[in-house]
């Protein structure tokens, strides 16, 4: 049961890097269809074990909260906190006795709701229609609002002790502005107070209907099987309207850096700037030329010069997480204090002189042969299957974008991974948070809190 908070997309991780490790072999065979009422669905047919997953998708992330930051968490953190004459503990123990799982989430594009669950019938009966009414009859009671309020002040609260938050925090707010990305998935200490029930249930009402949905199944079910199912998801939800797209983001146009006192002997450096879209034309070239510079663990460039050679962290590296707006190009590490200055010198030195002459052919090669190695992992069990399948889904990827992964970066060439990055990324046009150490005044910029 989903009694704690939920984590909000730093889980960029399996969201935010979805694609990051593929492999040679095919991937799994993805079936879509549209009910008549509109709901898109998405199906992988998987017999080894007796499990599915079955997931809902919404454009309903925390680019949807308005001025009241944390919205969307909140709401989906209040789901099996009361649903259908059924308080909190009644629902975990549901889900708990027939071994299933029930789970919600929000990050900064999406929300899902989702259930894991055995498919023999007794205990698949029980958990599919236990899920299905807390879809449909959400309660949110509001004295378990305001006990997940208190849990969210003491988060906030810790964060405030941690150099990595503050950095983040600052990276985001101080890359996309007035954006709707530049939000705290969270929420802050001063919207969560002014968010009430009445808030969560419109929130609901506007974004958890049919029209704005998407239903993956993945797991130990037929084709029939899973059209019958995705029918009893499309009678729980609401009609409504897809929202309006969200603003683009504007790229920087011009570096800045904000340095941010924290008393700490270590200081936490971002750098970074816009990257690019999900869909992307250039996501495959910038994916593998970014492995050898920072994306590889201990063998990429940043990891030898600034770990082994110099010895000024230990772990430093750099990525892209496309989100459906523009994600962030992210290089950070953390390092001593007196260590700041030529550290952020190091990272910036080698962006130039990989920019300038691309990576070598040796290391376009082994990046491909380390992609395509880890992608079995990456597909192991429905789980995994599905988040693939959720971002291809609520993103408009190809059917077929698992099946052909490796084949497109096998086809990239040393000099077409090169001249992405140099077109892509502008060196001039770079964001730099550092947060530690005494304040200077000279570097200090305005890097106010939302």
């Amino acid at each position: 049961m989903m009694r704690s908070l939920l984590k909000v997309s730093a889980t960029l991780s399996l969201v935010g890097c979805l694609f990051a490790s593929m492999a040679a072999s095919a991937g799994p065979k993805i079936e879509f269809w549209t009910l008549d009422s509109g709901l898109r669905v998405y199906y992988v047919g998987i017999d080894d074990l007796p499990m599915l997953d079955i997931n809902v998708t919404f454009d309903a992330g925390s680019a949807r909260d308005g001025d009241k930051y944390g919205l969307a968490n909140l709401t989906l953190s209040m789901l099996d906190e009361g649903a259908a004459g059924k308080d909190a503990d009644e629902l975990s123990e549901a889900f708990e006795s027939v071994g299933a799982n029930f789970y919600a989430s929000a990050s900064k594009d999406m929300a899902n709701i989702g259930l894991r669950t055995i498919t023999l019938k007794k205990p698949f009966d029980s958990a599919v229609n236990d899920w299905l009414s807390v879809i449909k009859s959400p309660e949110f009671p509001e004295a378990n609002l305001e006990r997940l309020k208190k849990q969210l002040m003491v988060s906030f609260e810790g964060a405030k002790q941690r150099p990595s938050s503050i950095a983040g925090k600052a990276f985001n707010e101080n890359l996309y502005g007035d954006h709707p990305y530049a939000n705290p998935g969270s929420g802050t200490e001063e919207s969560i107070v002014t968010i009430s029930t009445d808030d969560l249930k419109a929130f609901y009402k506007q974004y958890v209907v049919e029209e704005n949905a998407m239903v993956s199944i993945v797991g130990n079910v037929s084709r029939a099987e899973a059209e019958a199912l995705a029918k009893r998801v499309a009678d729980v939800l609401i009609a409504g309207k897809k929202p309006e797209p969200i603003p683009e983001v504007k790229p920087l146009t011009e570096s800045k850096t904000v340095f941010i006192p924290f008393p700490s002997s270590q200081a936490t450096v971002i750098m970074g700037q816009t990257g690019y879209k999900r869909g992307d034309p250039d996501y495959f070239k910038l994916y593998l030329a970014n492995h050898p510079f920072g994306g590889s663990g201990f063998t990429s460039r940043l990891m030898k010069e600034v770990r082994v050679k110099r010895g000024l962290s230990y772990g430093v590296s750099s990525y892209f997480s496309p989100s459906r707006e523009l994600g962030p190009f992210v290089m950070s590490l953390q390092t001593k204090i007196a260590q700041v200055d030529e550290a952020k010198k190091v990272m910036t030195d080698m962006l130039a002189t990989y920019l300038k002459e691309g990576p070598t052919k040796e290391e376009i090669e082994g990046s491909k042969l380390n992609i395509s190695g880890g992608f079995p992992m990456n597909i192991a069990g429905n789980s995994n299957i599905g988040n693939y399948v959720d971002v291809i889904g609520f993103f408009g990827l190809p059917l077929d974008y698992l099946e052909r992964f490796t084949d497109e970066i096998d086809s990239i060439t040393q000099e077409q991974a090169k001249e992405a990055m140099q077109r892509r990324v502008n060196p001039d046009a770079m964001l730099t948070i550092v947060v530690g150490g005494e304040s200077k005044e000279d570097e200090k910029k305005d890097g106010a809190s939302k």
